[in-house]
């Protein structure tokens, strides 16, 4: 079970290593779902001498006013035999066998992120120490609660220090170790006091009486120990301390331990007690219940874990991947993103996504309404033939068929046709425009990079619009070519005057009757509807040609070229992101680390053992 507590160890360091201290932030924390053991107490509880004597080692600052000002998350390593050493997690690779040198550490440490200032810091400390004297058992430290804000301090200390010990021990994984001196009344204990307010039921708190050797004649702890006057779940646990004199005389720590338990076991009020008395009993505890919460807790942890990496997962997804640092890194990832947009517009033309159709609803329904909105029937009236017939024939009447007149009228009615195959190019266009604006907004890696996105959509509407010309020009000259040469194989085939010249008994101006202009008007409407048919299906042919093929092929091709030309500046303007995202994707990748290496860690231990 040994390897439990050093997992919890290896996750802690990591988050700390990648910025998860616990606090409240728009990133998942896993720091507040490990197990941990908070130690809690006011200034001068014996806090840091309990810490010490469970060690065995001085190591921790000492001095008056708020000595520690940064959580300090102490691991602890028993190992079977060697020299006794500690490291730090900001240290790496430096081993301190001089433990006076990590008390210096650990000051100068503080100083480095808090300043001089005497100001506090959530960002936490870890020190690790390896020693055949201790058990496996991972302590936090946190500052000591005070009353009074002492000189170059600011007044809100008193209330930032609380809310500091609060943050930690809320957290329904944090087992609460509650410091208290036995010299003095129990209930106005501060470490007593604040964990009562977060575990009312003591169903997470571990109560530790310091100084019950300076306890007045006459008075003792026995009712606190044996759970009678502040009653916890757990019970109650009583140290002795060094001495200010044995401090200040170096006094080993073995040497106290055995001092304490000989304090404990000769005493008259204690020795029924003494079994589960001291600094080492306490130490063994600690590590047996620590083993035991991480035991339960470690299927939830696996399956938060595996959740949140998806979570993290998707959401780097959605913002992309971070800008190459080099020229030749930057072009490529530009025209990757532009073969992603370019995909998904060809996906929107072919149906695979929607918007295509709607360029067969032009064709299909737009084109002949438009068709039909024409009138050739009104344009070719009795009178309006009559007019062109007549205005065709000039000064000297036709003689047998009026040609001039036929090819007037029908070209006439065949120019109408070019305003409703303009219309429908322009039609096409919008809609080709419309699926560029759509098909920017689903690339998803576009969205990151605005300027890109700008210039991205500007060079596929200026290369609509030059297709829209092509397409123009090319519909338009289908109509014109109508116009310019007429089918004589359909005139051939009308029925002839029953003389092939006409009735020669009847004078020419009878030609201008209106049975004769009536059938006029009837060949031609029959030659424009003809016409109009044929057109109804090559216009089509000719926008799909020029605009939808071309679009589908060739949309970004000028762009490619110009964006091959460009400088490396250039190029990271065009993937210059919204800084925002850019810090949110380095938070999320760090975290993302944080979480796959908790869950190999998790994966490597073998929890039949």
């Amino acid at each position: 079970m040994e390897s439990l507590i050093s997992l919890v160890n290896r996750i802690q360091r990591a988050c700390t290593a990648l910025g998860d201290y616990g606090e409240e932030s728009a990133l998942p924390t896993l720091w507040d779902s490990l197990p941990s053991i908070a130690v809690v107490g006011g200034q001068s509880s014996g806090k840091s001498s309990v810490l010490e004597s469970v060690v065995g080692k001085d190591f921790l600052p000492r001095g008056s006013g708020i000595v520690t000002r940064r959580p300090l998350v102490l691991q602890l390593h028993r190992i079977d035999e060697g020299r006794e050493y500690a490291e730090f997690l900001h240290l790496p690779r430096k081993k301190f066998t001089d433990f006076a040198l990590v008390r210096k550490e650990i000051q100068d440490e503080t100083d480095r992120e808090t300043g001089r200032s005497k100001q506090i810091s959530s960002v936490p400390i870890h020190l690790s120490i390896y020693s055949p004297n201790v058990v496996n058992l991972t302590l936090i430290d946190l500052p000591g609660l005070t009353k009074v804000a002492v000189e170059g301090q600011p007044d809100s200390i008193v209330a930032d220090i609380e809310n500091m010990v609060r943050s930690f021990i809320e957290k329904p994984n944090c087992i609460i170790l509650a410091i208290s001196p036995a010299n003095q009344d129990l209930a106005t204990s501060d470490a007593i006091k604040i964990a009562r307010e977060v575990d009312p039921k003591g169903e997470r708190t571990f109560g530790v009486l310091t100084k019950i050797d300076l306890m007045d004649k006459g008075t003792d702890a026995v009712e606190i120990l044996e759970g009678k006057a502040y009653r916890l779940q757990y019970p109650w646990f009583g140290v002795v301390n060094r001495s200010q004199a044995d401090i200040n005389k170096n006094v080993d720590m073995i040497a106290a331990r055995r001092r304490e338990r000989e304090y404990f076991a000769s005493s008259p009020d204690y020795k029924h007690l003494a079994h589960r008395m001291g600094s080492e009993y306490l130490g063994k505890m600690l590590s047996k219940h620590l083993e035991t919460v991480i035991k339960s807790r470690i299927p939830g942890l696996q399956s938060l874990v595996s959740k949140t990496i998806a979570e993290l997962e998707a959401e780097l997804t959605r913002l992309g991947k971070p800008v190459a640092t080099d020229a030749g890194g930057k072009l490529y990832m530009i025209m990757e993103i532009c073969r992603g947009f370019d995909q998904i517009y060809k996906e929107h033309l072919d149906g695979v996504r929607p918007g295509g159709d709607k360029i067969y609803n032009v064709f299909d329904n737009q084109l002949p309404a438009a068709l039909k909105r024409l009138q050739f029937d009104k344009q070719l009236s009795m009178e309006n033939v009559k007019k062109l017939i007549t205005e065709a024939d000039g000064y000297q009447p036709h003689l047998i068929a009026p040609e001039q007149g036929y090819r007037r009228l029908i070209e006439s009615s065949l120019v109408s046709i070019r305003g409703p195959a303009e219309a429908s190019v322009d039609a096409v266009h919008s809609i080709l425009k419309e699926l560029v604006s759509k098909a920017i907004r689903e690339t998803v890696e576009l969205r990151q990079y605005p300027s890109l996105r700008v210039e991205v959509g500007n060079a596929a509407i200026e290369s609509l619009e030059r297709m829209r010309e092509e397409s123009r020009k090319a519909t338009l000259k289908l109509v014109d070519m109508e116009c310019s040469y007429l089918t004589v194989d359909f005139f051939r085939k009308l029925p002839q005057d029953v003389e092939k010249g006409g009735n020669p008994t009847h004078s020419i101006f009878d030609r201008y009757n209106d049975s004769y202009l009536r059938r006029i008007g009837t060949n031609v409407l029959a030659y424009v509807n003809m016409v109009s048919s044929s057109l109804r299906n090559s216009i089509p042919k000719s926008i799909v040609y020029c605009q939808v093929r071309e679009a589908k092929r060739s949309l970004l091709d000028h762009f490619f070229t110009e964006i091959g030309k460009k400088e490396a500046k250039e190029l990271s303007n065009l993937l210059n992101e919204d800084p925002a995202i850019m810090e949110r994707r380095v938070a999320l990748t760090k975290r993302l680390e944080l979480y796959r290496n908790a869950q190999t860690e998790i994966d490597s231990v073998a929890w039949s053992k």
